[in-house]
């Protein structure tokens, strides 16, 4: 395996920047300072990067995950805070997950062992969708999701995404009141911290609840909240085949 793909197979790097560590004269192999980007790697080589090993898992595992609302995205918390990690199977808790869910939402998320996977679902710049059903407080019109495709400033930042209005309602009455509610799908190809929130907050909106319903090719399909299923093979390499699309579109 060559050198830049066993590194980013480790989880932490991307290929790129394994080739940028490797020209640097930052990685080792078995003590000995490679440079050379198409340096092959042996079952019982030492790999390390800035002095730290580094080693690709020898088999690779994928689970699709449905998280509750409560749980942080985590493998544990300072401020002590229930993880995810504190229901899923402990046969899966050495699997890492691929983006996250802030605590008040729930939904997808994908576990694995893959580095390389991990990198290409998450790398800003392949934008791979993620789909979302969000139900908001209030009346969303069409002017609402024509700003969010061009795009709303959140702290600093763009943030753009295409939405379309599944359902609007009325909530209980409150008093003698009632008050409109609107649920929408919403598609992100960012990764902004609880950006969805923040962008209808921009808009005088608050979100009442989000799920993500939908990464790249995978789905909730057979899920209840807190369980988890190993996504099979051929599930595997067509959620492979699809990242490829994205980036050679991109």
């Amino acid at each position: 395996m060559r050198i830049n793909k066993y590194i980013a197979q480790g989880g932490k790097y991307s290929r790129r920047k394994a080739d940028e560590l490797v020209v640097a004269g930052k990685v080792t192999v078995n003590d000995k300072v490679i440079t050379e980007l198409g340096w092959e790697i042996r079952r019982r080589d030492v790999v390390k990067v800035e002095g730290k090993v580094v080693k690709a898992p020898e088999t690779f595992e994928y689970v699709r995950f449905y998280k509750p609302v409560g749980y942080i995205t985590t493998k544990s918390d300072e401020k002590g805070r229930k993880t995810i990690y504190d229901i899923i199977p402990s046969e899966y808790a050495h699997l890492k997950p691929v983006g996250r869910l802030d605590k008040d939402s729930s939904g997808l998320i994908l576990l694995t062992n893959d580095g390389d996977l991990i990198n290409a679902l998450t790398h800003p710049s392949i934008k791979v969708p993620k789909v979302y059903r969000v139900t908001t407080d209030g009346d969303i019109q069409l002017t609402h999701l024509e700003k969010f495709a061009k795009g709303v400033k959140i702290e600093g930042k763009v943030a753009y995404c295409d939405s379309q209005i599944i359902e609007r309602a009325h909530a209980a009455a409150t008093g003698r009141a009632k008050h409109k509610i609107t649920t929408l799908e919403i598609t992100l190809y960012q990764g902004l911290n609880r950006q969805i929130r923040k962008m209808f907050d921009s808009l005088g909106f608050k979100v009442k609840s989000l799920k993500r319903i939908r990464h790249a090719t995978l789905n909730l399909g057979g899920l209840t909240k807190g369980g988890c299923k190993i996504i099979k093979p051929k599930q595997v390499q067509e959620l492979k085949n699809y990242v490829e699309k994205v980036k050679k579109d991109a």
